[in-house]
């Protein structure tokens, strides 16, 4: 239902993030390398294809000039979820996000913070969940444990454990 693009291996650390929430919540997914630069036919393909296959969000990560997740989003139908990768070659990320959160106007891209896989796996389950009742109550009890962790934390520095 989601596929987790990443333009290079190296985004992987990044990138597993967004697919261990999305196995917690009982996503289905797939995850792959396609990279703007150097594997341009497959990134047209990928993007041409994806729709037919029964992908419902994409979830790209690049870092560096990041293209990756702006060209899918020019070339498919589907909502696009960029998450921008502190790379090796970054300018602090900064580089990174802003090539993925400035498109122009018809070719939205769907931006969270710089490594934060997570959300967009997040984001991309609640997209699913509009249409799948079960998934919507996987993410509310989801909700529901991130409060009480939260106050759970807040009773112990407050010293009311």
């Amino acid at each position: 239902m989601v596929s987790i693009i990443m333009g290079s291996d190296s985004d992987l650390p990044v990138m597993q993030k967004a697919a261990d929430i999305l196995t917690e919540l009982q996503v289905p997914f797939e995850m792959t390398i396609v990279s703007a630069h150097r594997t341009p036919d497959r990134l047209f393909q990928f993007a041409k294809a994806a729709h037919g296959r029964g992908i419902k969000v994409v979830i790209a990560g690049a870092g560096g000039a990041a293209h990756l997740p702006g060209m899918v989003a020019a070339i498919s139908p589907l909502p696009v979820i960029g998450v921008p990768v502190k790379s090796s070659n970054s300018i602090d990320g900064w580089d990174s996000i802003l090539s993925i959160l400035q498109m122009p106007e018809g070719v939205p891209v769907a931006t969270v913070a710089l490594n934060a896989a997570r959300n967009a796996g997040i984001l991309a389950a609640q997209m699913i969940a509009t249409a799948d009742e079960q998934l919507l109550d996987r993410i509310a009890a989801f909700k529901q444990g991130l409060e009480a962790t939260v106050l759970e934390k807040a009773k112990r520095m407050e010293g009311k454990s």
